[in-house]
Parts: C-alpha cells; sequence; structure tokens
C-alpha cells in the first residue's frame, strides 16, 4: 500500500476504535486481551500513538522511551485519546518523504514504517475494542494483504521471533478471496516467509485459509483458528497461536 493510504486507513481505524469503545464503555471486558477492559486498551493505544508521533515531530534517531500512560477514565479518557490519534494522523500527513527517524523494521522510509505499523497497530486494536461489543469488523482487503506482509515479512523475520521448529516445517496462509500465499519455512532460525500467488511453494505441513481479513486478524491472534479452515497438522497452527504474540515492551 502506498503511505498515503495507509495513513487514510490509520484514520478510519481510530475513529473506530473510539466509537466502539465509547459505545462498549470503559468498565467492558475485552475478550480478546485476557485482564483488559476498554480503559486499558484506550490508554494503552493512546500511549502508542503519541510515542509514535513523538518519533514523526521531533526526529528522535535512536530509540526513545515512551511517556507512559495517563490516569484518565470515562469521557476524559477518550477524548484524551481522540486528540492524540488526530495528532498523530495530522504528523504522518504533514511529514517529509525523506523524514529521519528512528523505526525498527524494514521499509522505504521512517514515514512509510510508521504509517504502515501505526495502521495495523490501530486496526488490531480497532478489533480488540469491537470484541467487547461482540465480533470485530471486517478488515478492508489491501490492509489486511499488506498487514499478514508486515506480521509474517517482516516481525516474524526478526531474530526475537520465538515460531520456532525444531525440526523444519512449512506453514502456508491462502487467501481464499485473492491470490495471495504465504509460505512460512519455520526451523530453530528465524522464520523465513515468502508470498506468492496461486499454487504456492510445494507441499505444506499446514495450511491456514479463508478470507484474507479473517486470516489478517487469525494472524494477530484476534480470531480463534476456527475462524479459518486448517489443513494438515494442526500442532503447527496452535505452535503460532502459542508462541507468535507480538508484545509491548
Amino acid at each position: 500500500m502506498e503511505t498515503s493510504e495507509l495513513i487514510q486507513h490509520l484514520a478510519g481505524e481510530g475513529r473506530l476504535l473510539a466509537a466502539a469503545a465509547e459505545k462498549a464503555g470503559p468498565d467492558a471486558d475485552v475478550p480478546v486481551c485476557p485482564g483488559w477492559q476498554v480503559r486499558d486498551l484506550l490508554r494503552h493505544t493512546g500511549m502508542v500513538h503519541r510515542w509514535a508521533t513523538a518519533f514523526v515531530t521531533e526526529g528522535h534517531t535512536q530509540y526513545h522511551p515512551d511517556s507512559g500512560e495517563p490516569d484518565l477514565d470515562g469521557d476524559e479518557l477518550l477524548g484524551w485519546f481522540r486528540e492524540g490519534h488526530g495528532r498523530l494522523v495530522a504528523a504522518l500527513t504533514d511529514a517529509p518523504e525523506d523524514l529521519d527517524c528512528w523505526s525498527f523494521l524494514s521499509a522505504p522510509s521512517p514515514r512509510a514504517f510508521w504509517a504502515r505499523r501505526q495502521a495495523h497497530e490501530t486496526t488490531v486494536h480497532r478489533a480488540d475494542a469491537e470484541s467487547a461489543l461482540g465480533d470485530p469488523g471486517p478488515v478492508a482487503t489491501a490492509p489486511a494483504r499488506d498487514g499478514i506482509d508486515e506480521l509474517l515479512c517482516a516481525f516474524h523475520s526478526r531474530s526475537r521471533s520465538r515460531v520456532r521448529t525444531e525440526n523444519p516445517r512449512i506453514l502456508r496462509v491462502r487467501a481464499t478471496d485473492t491470490d495471495d500465499v504465504w509460505t512460512v519455512h519455520l526451523s530453530s532460525e528465524p522464520p523465513r516467509t515468502v508470498r506468492t500467488t496461486g499454487n504456492g511453494e510445494g507441499p505444506a505441513d499446514c495450511e491456514l485459509s479463508g478470507p484474507v481479513d479473517r486470516l489478517y486478524l487469525t494472524l494477530w491472534n484476534r480470531l480463534p483458528h476456527t475462524a479459518v479452515r486448517i489443513k494438515g497438522d494442526a500442532e503447527l497452527a496452535r505452535l503460532w497461536r502459542e508462541k507468535s504474540p507480538i508484545t509491548w515492551s
């Protein structure tokens, strides 16, 4: 996706998150994030938005810690979240193409990185907010496809990925509403993912298939694996669920 498209997606997902949080109320449990209520979700996501904005607007070229979560609640917390989300969207919109600041995943530029990362950060947490009301709503095809790329090809290519197998195995992710196929090579080393179209690269030990937005939310552990079709060794699907979560640190 183009950076401008990701910023537009970020803007819409933040509004949806706030609307779902307002409807659910701060005391509502977030089922997909055990131990969290909606207030915790707003505090965390709002903090991340402000943390990201600081890199874009202040040009930190090394890691810079966040400023912590606020002791706010109710309407005041919701307003704080909306304000921070708006500032992030504005900062990315106004940032120059040659923005120089710290980032932590491969991307064409720091501006492209932060637009992509915050678009998907916000989409996943929008799904969290909507889970407090029932099932999360759909994710548009292009962002879902891009988000699977980010998760499999960027996040889990890093040495810190815990998705490892003693013996080489292959997990395939197949979108049934696009031509996209992700082949994840698992071993004792960090996963190596190749995206192709059509049938994919050779046989797989386990295949997850379904609409691309269902795959996106399933791979981010926001939907159960029963939301997609599992073919082959279900142990690999369980391994993904247990070892793949991306945590804030």
